[in-house]
């Protein structure tokens, strides 16, 4: 019987990768007499990795690792232009308009009246507080929390505070790292969502179609029909 339904953020309500991606393409450019655009983006993607550790999830962590590749292939031939160029691009990531993915909006709506609903997103909480709010649907949810990372200890915390066992819960999500496996390893339900732009980094081997408690889906529209199953399921 699924009492809350958890929804990721990026990616699965909104696009965010492709944001990540532009900036990638623009600082090969700025960085072309350096390096060529191919050898920028694996380095970038090196640092972006290991830098999570330290900064976090989010624009700002993105942009630290943007200036620290820049520095590094540059090797002291950076200029000011070239920097400010580099900080323009995390602003105009920070300033940009969330991009809807089509039928969440409507999707949520339905959801909403029949069932409390929970936003789980991982990053920076400034950064994910404004896009939550710049969505529209802050309102439909009765849960927003913004994370260091999804992890099987931060999914057992959440489902404690909230009062409903890992049995009673679906997360929805497009990654398979951070939205799916903990929740399955804690005995939740999880329903995949893939996006075709989804950061390596959250990628992770699919679980067996064999478990019943994952669901893969095509489009948001699919949880509908889903938790309607579920539900007329009972314990």
């Amino acid at each position: 019987m699924i009492r809350l339904i958890g929804l990721d953020a990026d990616d699965t309500l909104w696009h965010n990768e492709i944001v990540y991606r532009e900036a990638k393409v623009a600082l090969g450019r700025i960085l072309a007499r350096f390096a060529d655009p191919p050898q920028t983006h694996e380095h970038l993607n090196r640092n972006e990795v290991r830098n999570v550790e330290v900064y976090g999830y989010g624009i700002k962590s993105f942009t630290f690792s943007m200036l620290e590749t820049a520095a590094e292939l540059s090797r002291g031939g950076l200029t000011s232009a070239d920097i400010e160029a580099i900080l323009g691009l995390g602003r105009a990531m920070l300033l940009r308009e969330v991009e809807p993915i089509a039928h969440v909006g409507e999707t949520l709506a339905a959801l909403a009246p029949t069932m409390p609903l929970a936003l789980l997103t991982k990053g920076d909480l400034a950064e994910q507080t404004r896009k939550i709010n710049r969505s529209g649907w802050a309102s439909l949810f009765r849960h927003v929390h913004v994370v260091a990372d999804k992890t099987l200890t931060v999914y057992r915390d959440f489902l404690a505070q909230a009062n409903v066992s890992p049995a009673d819960f679906l997360m929805v999500g497009n990654s398979l790292r951070s939205d799916i496996l903990p929740v399955l390893e804690l005995g939740g339900h999880a329903a995949y969502i893939p996006h075709p732009l989804t950061w390596d980094h959250e990628s992770a081997a699919m679980p067996s179609t064999e478990n019943g408690r994952f669901h893969l889906l095509t489009d948001i529209r699919d949880v509908l029909p889903l938790v309607a199953g579920l539900t007329s399921r009972g314990p």
